[in-house]
C-alpha cells in the first residue's frame, strides 16, 4: 500500500511538472531542458514501479482495473509528448522514442477494449506500415479538410465532457462512478490526439528520410563568367570587355597571326555548327569593348579628333599700345551709333504699322 501510495504521488506529480513544461516559454535555455528530462525521469519511475506491482495484463478485462489505476494507463501518451520536448540533436531518434511510447499506449488500451471500431482501422493501418500511416491522402486536400475538420469537433466534444465531468472534484472523491467515467473519457482525448500525432510525425519523419537521401547541393559558382571560364589570376579585371590593349596587342582577344603568318597565341579551329551552339546565350545587342576614356585615346592617335575647333563667334582681344586699330575700332563705333539714330527701331515696318 506505502508503494502504492509512493506510485500515486509520483505520477502526480510528473503530471504537474509536465503541465508547468508546457506553458514555459523559454523552450532553448539549459532550465527547461533540465526541466523536461526531470518530468521524463518520474515517468520512467512511474513505468517501473507499475511493472513490479503487474498493475495491467493483457489477460485482464477493463472490469479488473480499479479506478485509481486506470490513471496510470496515460503514462506512456504523457511520456511520449515530453519526448518530443527533449533535445533535439538527432531529431529522428527523438521521434522514433516518442513514436514507440504512442504505440504501447496504443496497444495496452486495445487490449482492454477501450478503442473504437474506427480507433481500432486507424491502429491497423498503422502497424501494417507505420511510414506510409495517414489521417487522409496526402494528394486529397478536400479530404483532408473534411477530415480535419471532423476531428477538430470530436476533439471539442471530448475536451467539453471532461470539463463537464471534472467541475466537481468533492463529488469525484466520494464517487467512484463519476471517477472512473472522469478517466475514461481523459483516455478517449487522449486516443484521438494520438493519431493526429503519429500522423504529423510520420510526415516529418518522411520529410528528414527525404533531406537525408537527397544528393549534395553542387558548389556554388561565381557570378562572373570569366571566374567560370578560368580566366583571371594576376591579370584579372572586373571589366566586362577586353581592354583596347588586350584588342590590339597581345590580348587573349588579339590577333592570332603576325604578319608573317607565324601563330602569336593558341586557337582552335571551329566549324560553323559551333560557333552557332557558342552563340546561342549570347547577348541580343554588342556589348560595348572599350571605355568612354580608351575610346577617345585611340581617336586622338589615330588623328580623328579635330584640335582648336571653331574660332569665329570669339572677338579678338585689341592690344592697347595699337593706336591705329584703337582709332579704327573707336570710327567703326561711332559710325553704328550714327546708323542707330537715323534708322530707329521699327522704321522699316512700312506694311503693318500700328
Amino acid at each position: 500500500m506505502e508503494e502504492s501510495q509512493s506510485l500515486r504521488s509520483l505520477f502526480q506529480s510528473a503530471r504537474d511538472d509536465k503541465t508547468a513544461i508546457e506553458s514555459r516559454g523559454d523552450t532553448n535555455t539549459e532550465a527547461y531542458r533540465d526541466a523536461v528530462n526531470a518530468a521524463i525521469a518520474k515517468f520512467h519511475e512511474c513505468q517501473r514501479q507499475i511493472s513490479i506491482l503487474s498493475l495491467f495484463s493483457s489477460n485482464e478485462s477493463l472490469d479488473d482495473v480499479s479506478t485509481g489505476d486506470i490513471q496510470y494507463m496515460t503514462l506512456e501518451y504523457h511520456l511520449a509528448e515530453l519526448v518530443q520536448r527533449g533535445p533535439t540533436s538527432d531529431r529522428e531518434a527523438v521521434l522514433r522514442r516518442a513514436l514507440e511510447q504512442y504505440e504501447i499506449f496504443l496497444t495496452r488500451l486495445d487490449e482492454y477494449g477501450l478503442l473504437s471500431e474506427g480507433d481500432k482501422r486507424l491502429l491497423e493501418q498503422y502497424m501494417a506500415n507505420p511510414s506510409t500511416f495517414t489521417l487522409a491522402p496526402m494528394n486529397d486536400a478536400t479530404a483532408r479538410r473534411d477530415i480535419k475538420v471532423k476531428r477538430f469537433r470530436e476533439e471539442k466534444e471530448f475536451k467539453q465532457k471532461l470539463e463537464y465531468l471534472a467541475r466537481n472534484e468533492a463529488r469525484l472523491q466520494s464517487d467512484d462512478d463519476d471517477t472512473r467515467r472522469l478517466y475514461l473519457a481523459e483516455l478517449q482525448l487522449y486516443i484521438h490526439q494520438t493519431f493526429q500525432s503519429l500522423d504529423l510525425l510520420m510526415q516529418e519523419l518522411s520529410m528528414l528520410s527525404a533531406m537525408k537521401n537527397a544528393p549534395p547541393p553542387p558548389p556554388p559558382q561565381p557570378d562572373d563568367v570569366r571566374q567560370r571560364s578560368g580566366l583571371g589570376g594576376a591579370n584579372y579585371s572586373d571589366r566586362l570587355d577586353p581592354s583596347m590593349s588586350q584588342l590590339l596587342g597581345r590580348g587573349r582577344n588579339g590577333p592570332i597571326l603576325n604578319s608573317k603568318g607565324k601563330p602569336m597565341q593558341p586557337f582552335t579551329l571551329l566549324d560553323r555548327r559551333t560557333q552557332l551552339q557558342q552563340g546561342v546565350f549570347r547577348s541580343g545587342h554588342n556589348l560595348p569593348t572599350m571605355t568612354i576614356d580608351e575610346y577617345l585615346e585611340e581617336e586622338h592617335r589615330r588623328g580623328n579628333v579635330l584640335q582648336g575647333g571653331e574660332q569665329s563667334g570669339i572677338q579678338p582681344e585689341i592690344d592697347e599700345d595699337d593706336l591705329d586699330k584703337a582709332d579704327e575700332e573707336t570710327m567703326k563705333a561711332r559710325a553704328w551709333d550714327e546708323y542707330v539714330e537715323a534708322n530707329p527701331k521699327g522704321s522699316g515696318n512700312t506694311l503693318n504699322r500700328g
